[in-house]
């Protein structure tokens, strides 16, 4: 609950109101006036997230956008592709009745001329841990009351995974990880925990809807206390917490899928891999069998050529596989592995492997995905939380989330995709709310150049980040801060209270009281918002959740009593066995089949060689990568790598003072092996500036002995900064790792991101840097 503090020292009262965030609970602290002094971490979280702290600082920013604004070129001369002014002009202060207005008038012509499809309903998830105000259902519901939108599917984050592994394993995209064995399980019986992209310690800070206690990084070093092992495989020491002891198994980035393969090649010329589990419980291994011991393609996959590709010795790999096979061993494999060209292999290939392990379907081993992020491990599912309907989408016209550049770009033209056929829409108005699409896409320069196309991009947002440059009306948008809520976790059992503990700012408001406003222009206000002001919304999700886990054994208190305690845990269900679908396959493949075409593990996939795609074949391969450190003929000699940063949540409150003080001379800070930066006369601490043929930034160096040579790891989510004002491939003063990346698909599969294919070079930039200009306001004129 809100509560009340009178400081002894004579300074103004406190105000102390909870709240929740992907990267944990906090309680808010404000003075009298309505000033937000800090937020500090719930009391019972063992170990908080610090990036609340970067929250109070931003949140009356000079960067807050205080009232709508429309691009100057766009309000002079009427929406129209606009050959490069998006991202360039400034922009003029209007009345929400006059935006509102504009926006009605827009999505009328646009329905009405071209028909919904021509409407990109463009969101993220993230953009806020509550039930309610959660910007991609918002934006969907408004839209879906209009007729509908062009859509996405996939993630980011797994898109690769979210499209192959259903052909594999069965069930919805995230099934994997649901699957995945739990700590508690492997504490009490594994021994061996080997991780494909590591268990990076940061990335166990943020959960989709919330974390009420971070318990992850705190179970994994209850297993090595209790004397499991770790191996850490992966170019980056630091992708495993220092508190595991893990092994490092530093391979080249791109080259998962070889290591993997002799390590197969290995359990199977030594028959040391589980021949019962996979006759029974997998199908098509005859086929796997044939190309890794070479008998398909007269190429046997044998340690020594696994360690010409990966840069881990054969006598390694032989040594690893012999552990895999004596001990109960867990096989993970993070999401980043699978963000990479032809990532659909890694994580149909570790499945394999863990089929063979002798450990799929016991207690404590198998495979696992993503077992280092936050709640994963920790909890195998969630309650059913309600979430906001979003009704009806009647357009059936939907594109791979990563592949929107070549959407705009390329209206009309065939692309495929998990077996079918399609052809991108020609959009002609793009509507955003949530996320940052100038973070998590790739090749900047050439989604700018993208940008231009529509006749019109709306967005609502509360900075002027670098999508709110990029738009022709922007509306300011309350944060978490400024509205009621309550958030729930994916797989977290806790329910936390969100409360209002200060107003907006300005003329600012939250999505849902702008969506109405708009609704109410079109004549569709009662429709969007069925007679619920926003706080009755909240209360109704909560009381059908409340409804929901009465028939899971699990009482909540009233509304209420649940909002005046300012937080309610689940209780869960009575302890019980919930084994997960591989242990259930083990013991009678026949009672308990998995949701594949034969039930099994599939091997080798009919399905997906039906597809036809030479690049995702229909079993797991090793594909050279289009660009990578083995290609004799490369430009660039460095692999670039783009984790997760420790310092903020992807780029959201990148200009908070939790993410700023990791900064480097103000830019993003760049790691680079000691032996490279030594041979390039790269000190610590130099800015330098990366590059290759689609971009360049610049970067504060960090030396380090705990990064593989010919390495580089630039985090994501530093806001994009180009020096010049117009799409013209400009340098990012700022360290965005996207001005690098590849814009081209996984696979014909998938099209998921590629982000992890990438190769660049470095030199120390001489001279006195730009200025980074991400976190100015943006310009306005009369």
């Amino acid at each position: 609950m809100t509560s009340t503090s009178n400081p002894d020292d004579g300074s103004p009262r406190q105000l102390r109101s909870p709240t929740a965030t992907h990267w944990g609970n906090y309680e808010v602290v404000t003075d009298s006036d309505g000033d937000v002094k800090a937020l500090e971490p719930a009391a019972d979280d063992p170990r908080p997230s610090p990036i609340g702290r970067g929250v109070a600082a931003a949140h009356h920013a000079p960067n807050r956008i205080l009232q709508p604004m429309v691009r100057r070129g766009w309000l002079e001369h009427g929406p129209r592709y606009d050959g490069g002014g998006r991202g360039a002009e400034p922009f003029v202060p209007v009345s929400w009745d006059d935006a509102a207005g504009l926006i009605a008038a827009e999505l009328d012509r646009v329905r009405h001329t071209y028909g919904n499809e021509a409407i990109y309903g463009g969101s993220y998830g993230w953009g806020s841990a509550g039930r309610f105000h959660h910007a991609q259902s918002q934006v969907h519901r408004f839209l879906n009351v209009l007729g509908g939108f062009t859509s996405s599917v996939g993630s980011y984050s797994a898109a690769a995974m979210e499209a192959v592994m259903p052909h594999v394993i069965g069930g919805g995209p995230w099934n994997a990880v649901e699957q995945s064995p739990l700590w508690q399980e492997i504490a009490d019986h594994g021994e061996l925990v080997v991780s494909f992209g590591g268990l990076a310690a940061r990335n166990a800070q943020a959960n989709s809807g919330g974390v009420g206690r971070h318990q992850n990084v705190d179970q994994q070093r209850r297993c090595r206390d209790n004397g499991v092992a770790f191996v850490n495989v992966s170019p980056w020491r630091s992708d495993a917490d220092d508190a595991l002891e893990a092994e490092w198994v530093p391979l080249r980035p791109n080259t998962d899928v070889p290591l993997m393969l002799a390590l197969a090649y290995v359990l199977i010329t030594e028959e040391r891999y589980d021949a019962d589990f996979v006759r029974r419980c997998c199908t098509g291994f005859e086929v796997f069998e044939r190309y890794v011991l070479g008998r398909s393609d007269g190429l046997p996959k044998a340690p020594g050529w696994a360690a010409e590709l990966t840069g881990v010795d054969a006598a390694t790999i032989i040594r690893l596989a012999r552990r895999i096979a004596r001990h109960r061993t867990v096989l993970n494999v993070s999401l980043s592995v699978q963000r990479q060209d032809h990532g659909e292999q890694p994580y149909w290939t570790a499945t394999v492997l863990a089929a063979l392990s002798g450990s799929m379907g016991r207690p404590g081993g198998g495979f696992a995905a993503a077992l280092g992020i936050s709640q994963t491990g920790v909890e195998r599912r969630r309650h059913a939380v309600a979430a906001l309907p979003q009704g009806h989408n009647p357009v059936e016209t939907f594109i791979p989330v990563a592949r929107i550049a070549d959407m705009l770009l390329h209206p009309g033209e065939p692309f495929d995709y998990d077996g079918r056929r399609l052809s991108y829409p020609d959009i002609r108005l793009v509507y955003w709310a949530g996320g940052n699409p100038f973070h998590h896409h790739q090749d900047l320069n050439r989604l700018v150049r993208a940008w231009q196309r529509p006749e019109t991009v709306i967005c609502h947002e509360p900075w002027w980040n670098p999508l709110a440059r990029h738009c022709d009306i922007v509306l300011p948008a309350a944060t978490m801060l400024e509205r009621n809520d309550f958030a729930a976790g994916k797989t977290d059992l806790t329910l936390s209270a969100m409360h209002r503990a200060t107003e907006p700012p300005g003329q600012s408001r939250t999505d849902y009281d702008a969506f109405a406003t708009i609704a109410g222009k079109l004549g569709l206000q009662k429709e969007f918002t069925e007679g619920r002001s926003a706080d009755e919304w909240v209360e109704e999700l909560y009381e059908r959740t409340r409804d929901r886990l009465a028939d899971d054994g699990v009482t909540l208190p009233e509304f209420a009593e649940f909002w005046a305690d300012g937080r309610g845990h689940l209780v869960t269900p009575p302890p019980q066995d919930r084994p997960n679908q591989y242990r259930l396959l083990r013991e009678d493949p026949d009672t308990h089949p998995l949701a594949t075409p034969s039930g099994r593990i599939e091997v080798f996939s009919r399905t997906v060689a039906g597809f036809g795609y030479d690049d995702c074949p229909g079993h797991p391969v090793w594909l050279e990568p289009r660009e990578w450190e083995g290609d004799a003929q490369r430009r660039h000699p460095f692999d670039l790598i783009s984790p997760q940063p420790a310092h903020r949540l992807h780029s959201q409150y990148d200009h908070g003072t939790h993410s700023r003080s990791a900064k480097v001379r103000d830019r993003e800070a760049l790691t680079v092996n000691r032996q490279d930066a030594a041979a390039r006369g790269i000190a610590d601490g130099d800015v330098v500036r990366v590059y290759n043929d689609r971009g360049a930034c610049l970067a504060g160096a960090v030396l380090s002995d705990d990064i593989r040579p010919g390495v580089l790891a630039l985090p994501t989510g530093a806001w994009y900064d180009p020096a010049g004002t117009r799409a013209d491939g400009s340098l990012d003063k700022h360290g965005n790792p996207n001005v690098l990346t590849r814009d081209i698909g996984t696979s014909r599969l998938a099209q998921g991101p590629t982000s992890g294919t990438t190769l660049v070079d470095i030199e120390r930039y001489d001279g006195e840097p730009l200025p980074v200009t991400a976190f100015d306001p943006a310009r306005t004129c009369p």
